[in-house]
């Protein structure tokens, strides 16, 4: 989303100041009546006009499909174009008032976007962790209940009139790049975990009681395709054309979006800036029409990211006139525009010919068949399901409770020599806490946030447990002068070092990707004369999105315990406190591959490939492909306790089921395209038996992957399941996979089609390796 927090992060804060200083010097005036609006925007209000009652529209009892078309019918050209932008136009003769369709809730209701905000009546809401490190959490059931509060959150705030009921999250782009500023919004580098993310998310959010078309709030996957690059040395989102062979788009770009529409059923899909092999995806009609709406089936609307159709015709130059660009984006499917390009150029566009309102109509009955499985246009939300929803459901305790339990689930334990964590709260009588995040708030929630509830900042944490002193190290995360000497002095003399280093919005961020791997400054430097002066355990965290080199901190045997916590969200230091103390045994895992610098050095951010190419030196990219060396690899992750896995069945053989006369009856094949005939129900399950051999119980996360034979390019290995089971110490649990032989054990090929490939698949989880035999 472009210039989203310039807008939004601004307005509400001032907003929630001067609600509190008219609060108390006016206790009886309301302040919500002074900003504006204390009840929800919704249209039919037959209770304020009785005329309303006779439209089509407003009839609850007929179809969304006529009531859709009877309302359509009714509108000018003017009207209908005023509803292909965000800020929807009202049509008071109708009943319809003006809606605001940009709100945003990556991990929480946010204020970024002009749709929500908070003021004294909801001063805040629910900040869970930013999305990597849920996704390092690596369970399913957490991403949906995550969702589930966070539409409810949001539902009650649209109640008293402070938030809209269409949010553009999830962002399931795949985390190609360890520079990506935006990479701490994503749930990673893998297609797998990314499509069970977005689909889940998306369900928490969307899911109605009682009605399955039905809408909670509406959510938005995001940034439709191959987006993964914001500004790198000069080259930008906006002017960036990503070139991306067909079988990388299929086999890593677009499944988790083709996830999000058929398995999520989510309402709306939003296209990016960039151009795909030289198209801008928002006026790609194969990518929109083709893709989203016709192979996948969308049922809803397609948006643009914020001014994509302008930045198309004045950065891309992808058209000669204004006119065009309307046009263009209107035809390739898109009904929304976030900007005001549709509402100003459309009309001349319909006038030029270039575009009829059939099309129009079309886009903009997409967009009210939305609004209608929300409730939008069913008349008082007071009257409907969630209409009870208000203030006392927004950070509740049970929802505060939850964000800590995710972000103690995600936080990575990436190194623990024998002696070092868990700390004893009782043992330990001073701590030294050191480094420029130790004591943050506003770090912990990453961006697209909004006012969370409360913070517990790190410190707090670790001082709720054990006296600590404290010295920041450095005036902020860049580091540029370290203030060494005051650090190793109240190391030296402490029973115990926690460092707290990292990133924050000023060296990953939204139009900010990073030139290098490093710790930032003098970080490493701090780091190391710290650890030197130490007499006990040295625990460094790094709180980030993306990964570093940290393979000084690996290798030195000072540095007795690493932790990753991503941004933690709003009890971010809760929940740190709680895995150093042992309070909580650390179970997650981690979503993305750390890479050395030397490979940023060699591979540009702007090369899109995701295999290696041995003729050049390119190493690949992700776990999937990279062959080069890792300093820590996608699914590491220690913990206090250990678990031994025992395969206890799966298949030797595989016999895929051909019809008469197929040629590969006669003819050796290598691999047969994924067809519905030989589909259908072929699969198999594998049983593990999953041990917690340690004494101190814990949560466990089992990965199966699958190396595939090597043929069509095929990924070293992927994932093909994942579960996580909890397990007391010295007891056994049976772990089941169902695996879908068209669906699992296929790649795709150089055309990009999917195809299962014969021969041998080696399946792995942990040490266990187990092959098997695929053939016809």
């Amino acid at each position: 989303m472009a210039m989203a927090t310039t807008i939004a992060n601004r307005a509400p804060k001032v907003s929630v100041l001067l609600c509190f200083s008219i609060y108390f010097a006016l206790l009886s005036f309301s302040c919500s009546r002074v900003l504006g609006q204390s009840s929800p925007v919704f249209a039919c209000d037959v209770k304020r006009n009785s005329s309303l009652a006779s439209l089509g529209f407003c009839d609850t009892s007929l179809g969304i499909d006529s009531r859709v078309g009877d309302l359509v019918k009714r509108l000018t050209l003017q009207e209908k174009i005023g509803f292909l932008v965000n800020k929807a136009g009202s049509v008071s003769r109708l009943g319809i008032p003006q809606y605001e369709w940009w709100s945003e809730a990556l991990h929480g209701v946010s204020y970024v976007g002009p749709g929500t905000r908070f003021s004294n009546v909801v001063p805040g809401a629910t900040s869970f962790p930013q999305v990597i490190l849920t996704a390092a959490t690596f369970n399913t059931s957490l991403f949906e209940a995550i969702g589930r509060v966070v539409s409810t959150e949001a539902r009650a705030m649209y109640n008293v009139g402070l938030a809209g009921l269409t949010y553009w999250s999830p962002n399931i782009n795949i985390f190609r790049d360890p520079r990506w500023g935006r990479g701490q919004e994503t749930p990673g580098e893998d297609p797998l975990l990314s499509s069970k993310y977005g689909s889940g998310y998306v369900r928490g959010l969307q899911q109605r009681d009682g009605d399955s078309n039905g809408l909670k709030v509406a959510a938005c996957c995001k940034h439709y395709t191959a987006y993964d690059l914001d500004n790198w040395k000069g080259t930008d989102r906006y002017h960036f054309n990503a070139v991306v062979t067909k079988q990388d788009l299929d086999d890593t770009f677009q499944p988790p979006f083709k996830s999000c529409v058929i398995d999520g059923n989510v309402a709306s899909v939003m296209c990016s800036y960039n151009q795909v092999n030289g198209k801008p995806t928002c006026a790609d009609p194969d990518l929109l029409s083709g893709v989203i709406r016709g192979e996948w089936k969308l049922n809803g609307y397609i948006v643009s990211d914020c001014d994509s159709v302008d930045v198309f015709y004045k950065s891309q130059q992808y058209t000669k006139t204004p006119e065009e660009a309307a046009a263009k984006a209107i035809l390739a499917g898109l009904d929304l525009n976030c900007g005001s390009f549709l509402g100003q150029h459309t009309e001349a566009a319909v006038k030029g010919g270039l575009v009829d309102e059939a099309a129009i109509d079309k886009a903009i009955s997409n967009n009210f068949a939305t609004l209608m499985r929300l409730g939008f246009f069913d008349g008082d939300p007071s009257k409907q399901l969630y209409g009870k929803l208000g203030p006392k459901d927004v950070c509740t305790e049970e929802n505060q409770e939850l964000a800590r339990e995710t972000a103690r689930q995600g936080i990575v334990l990436l190194k623990n020599s024998p002696g070092s964590l868990p700390l004893s709260p009782t043992a330990i009588k001073s701590l030294a806490v050191i480094g420029p995040n130790a004591n943050v708030t506003k770090t912990m929630i990453g961006n697209y946030e909004g006012t969370p509830c409360k913070y517990t900042t790190p410190l707090q944490g670790l001082t709720a447990s054990v006296a600590t002193t404290y010295q920041p190290g450095c005036s902020n995360v860049a580091c540029s002068t370290a203030q060494v000497d005051d650090a190793k002095k109240i190391a030296a003399s402490a029973d115990a070092t926690v460092l707290i280093m990292g990133a924050d919005q000023s060296i990953e961020a939204e139009s900010r990707d990073r030139i290098d791997l490093n710790l930032p400054g003098q970080q490493t430097l701090l780091v190391t004369e710290v650890a030197k002066a130490s007499k006990g355990p040295v625990i460094l965290v790094i709180m980030s999105g993306g990964g570093f080199d940290i393979s000084f901190a690996k290798s030195n045997d000072k540095i007795t315990s690493i932790l990753w916590v991503g941004y933690p969200g709003e009890a971010g230091g809760a929940a740190i406190a709680d895995v150093i103390f042992g309070y909580y045994n650390p179970s997650g895992r981690l979503p993305m591959t750390w890479y050395p610098q030397a490979y940023v050095d060699k591979v540009p951010m702007t090369n899109m490939n995701m295999r290696p190419d041995p003729a050049t030196g390119y190493p690949g990219r992700t776990y999937r492909f990279y062959t080069g060396e890792t300093v820590y690899a996608f699914g590491d992750g220690l913990s206090y306790s250990s678990f031994k896995h025992h395969l206890a069945q799966a298949p030797k053989l595989v016999s895929v089921p051909l019809e008469e006369g197929h040629v590969c009856r006669s003819t050796r094949c290598k691999s047969l395209d994924v067809a519905e005939q030989h589909c259908q129900n072929l699969g198999f399950d594998i049983h593990l038996r999953v041990k917690n051999i340690g004494s101190i119980s814990g949560s466990h996360t089992v990965f199966l992957f699958t190396t595939p034979p090597s043929l069509h390019n095929s990924p070293q290995k992927h994932l093909l399941g994942f579960e996580k089971v909890f397990l007391t110490g010295q007891t056994e649990t049976l772990v089941k996979f169902k695996v879908d032989v068209c669906k699992d054990l296929s790649v795709v090929d150089e055309l990009g089609t999917r195809k299962v490939a014969l021969g041998q698949h080696v399946l792995h989880v942990g040490s266990l390796k187990h092959s098997m035999n695929v053939r016809v």
